[in-house]
């Protein structure tokens, strides 16, 4: 197991060399439009790209129709970056403000590129620790950046968040907020809500007691902490057995959502640890929740837990995405996931109740909904004389890529993945920097989809159901990105970028090789009335670290990382 979590470091640590390099003058770059809390409150309707999954509401969708079902088998590659030769998964979005592109790469690189005609710009390379990689769990990702004034804020492995000028790159604060290699680590796309920088840690595997923080974006100053496994004396602190939550793993590793209406975040939370739910008897909150937070202070206002107990890493921090649905006739403010323990939920965002769960892949784990909640099959539950088959597997129905939700068509659009498990107990003990499970996995075929590890579906939002899916031999470990053109992106393992028609799922347009698999969400800009698409290509992640046997189809994928543009005209 420890060399499992051992692969993720890899080649060209050492490399990196904490160095500015300049390219151009700085009399040749396009001017950079301050970014104010107003253009982050209404970032749906930027002709950029200013967040992680483009607005606080966390939809993915863009409001650009210049490419549209009737012209999309016309796009052309418009420009691409140099390859990058490392050998992790590039899961990162890149953020578009202006004529400036900001993109991260694994090990904490990042770059600065004129986002309509791919010149660089800059480039910054964190000095990462080797000893930060002792404890990274799944792959050295970097997700992207935010950006603020004329800021860009970025996270680290090493569990820093750096604030640097938009412009040149150079380090404006650098803030450490836990120690590397004892468990802790950051790979997700900070948020920036009224003057703040929020962000969560990674290290549910190793044991480490989840939190989410807010700085100051002037000076990097800790404005408040708040941990996601509760002590005793907190609100759910006797969910779990005594002294059990300082190493209750709940770790909050990707970007939330939140409501400017109602001044509330929108935070997921990981599994819990170790992974054996014998050893933790109890609802264990807030593993595998969504918690509302007020962003000035810190406070949880209420909660939902997706799974109680877990024992199988259905983690909940797939985004949560805000949409107002109609449901059995009745109107909802509503969050939208689909979830890692295989239900797609439907939840009240101002209460924190359930609205609807509707399994969206074959799920023998959970054997329903009762009273608002999941009920865990407590037949398939590994203990230490005891191994299981269950469904989904522990990289759950869908993993961290985001889908999309499209207001036009009503829908969700969902990468997929339909794989199950083997799961068995074995003795654990908390040990600082190491692997803190306590069972033993091996993925499986889904009996139900024995020739299909992967598709891309859409959901309709009114009832939970499908309304079609494409199908894929390999697994579906893209984001999605929906468009007012009528369409939906989403890349693949086999190194393609496609175009499906949002209401039919009809393939429109499927790009040529992109040199290696896809992980990464596409996303789109106008940039003098032109709109571009751009996605990474970068095999890696969470696939052929975990999947075992099943993916040996893909152990020998091409690796290294490309960013990809394309528009009508090329």
């Amino acid at each position: 197991m420890k060399s499992r979590f051992a692969r993720t470091g890899t080649a060209l640590i050492g490399a990196l060399a904490g160095t500015l390099l300049a390219a151009g003058a700085a009399s040749a770059q396009p001017a950079y439009p301050s970014v104010t809390q107003a253009r982050l409150d209404n970032a749906a309707a930027s002709k950029g790209w200013l967040m992680f999954n483009r607005s606080y509401a966390g939809d993915d969708y863009a409001p650009f129709a210049q490419i549209n079902t009737k012209n999309v088998a016309s796009l052309k590659p418009a420009w691409s970056s140099a390859k990058i030769d490392i050998p992790n998964g590039f899961e990162g979005t890149p953020i578009v403000n202006g004529d400036y592109m900001f993109a991260t790469t694994p090990l904490d690189h990042l770059i600065a590129f004129n986002a309509k005609t791919g010149q660089k710009l800059w480039e910054y390379d964190y000095d990462l620790p080797k000893t930060a990689l002792k404890t990274v769990c799944c792959d050295v990702n970097n997700r992207g950046v935010a950006v603020y004034g004329n800021e860009v804020f970025m996270g680290t492995l090493d569990n820093h968040v750096l604030a640097l000028d938009a412009t040149t790159g150079k380090v404006l604060w650098n803030v450490a907020l836990e120690k590397p290699g004892i468990g802790y680590s950051i790979s997700e796309a900070p948020m920036i809500v009224d003057g703040k920088v929020i962000i969560g840690s990674g290290g549910g595997e190793y044991g480490a007691r989840g939190f989410i923080v807010g700085l100051d974006a002037q000076t990097g100053k800790l404005l408040w902490k708040t941990y996601t496994i509760p002590s005793p004396s907190e609100p759910g602190g006797k969910t779990w057995p005594a002294g059990a939550y300082k190493h209750g793993g709940g770790s909050p590793w990707m970007t939330g959502t939140y409501d400017p209406k109602t001044k509330q975040l929108f935070w997921g939370v990981g599994n819990p640890g170790p992974w054996l739910a014998s050893m933790r008897p109890g609802n264990n909150l807030y593993s595998d929740s969504v918690i509302a937070i007020d962003p000035n202070t810190g406070a949880i206002k209420w909660h939902y837990q997706y799974t109680r107990n877990d024992t199988w890493d259905y983690d909940g921090v797939n985004t949560a995405q805000l949409a107002d649905i109609t449901y059995k006739g009745k109107p909802y403010h509503a969050l939208v996931e689909a979830n890692r323990n295989g239900y797609f939920y439907a939840i009240n965002r101002e209460t924190g109740k359930l609205i609807y769960a509707v399994p969206f892949v074959h799920d023998t784990s959970i054997i329903g909904i009762k009273d608002g909640q999941a009920v865990n099959n407590m037949k398939l539950r590994p203990a230490l004389d005891k191994q299981i088959f269950t469904c989904p597997s522990f990289l759950g129905g869908k993993n961290w890529w985001p889908g999309a939700v499209d207001p036009a068509t009503n829908m969700a659009y969902v990468p997929t993945l339909h794989a199950c498990m083997t799961m068995k107990g074995v003795p654990v003990s908390y040990a600082a920097g190491l692997p803190y499970l306590g069972e033993t996995f091996e993925m499986k075929p889904d009996p139900a989809s024995p020739h299909h590890m992967g598709s891309i579906q859409a959901i309709d939002l009114s009832t939970g159901k499908q309304v079609w899916q494409h199908r894929t031999k390999e697994p579906w470990d893209g984001g999605a990105m929906a468009t007012s053109g009528g369409l939906v992106f989403s890349g693949t393992a086999d190194g393609h970028l496609y175009a499906f028609d949002a209401k039919t799922g009809k393939i429109l347009w499927k790009s040529p090789y992109l040199g290696s698999g896809i992980i990464a969400n596409p996303m789109s800009y106008e940039i003098d009335g032109k709109q571009y698409v751009a996605v990474w290509s970068g095999w890696g992640g969470v696939w052929p670290l975990w999947s075992g046997k099943l993916g040996a189809s893909l152990a020998k994928a091409p690796r290294g990382g490309q960013l990809h543009v394309f528009a009508l005209n090329g």
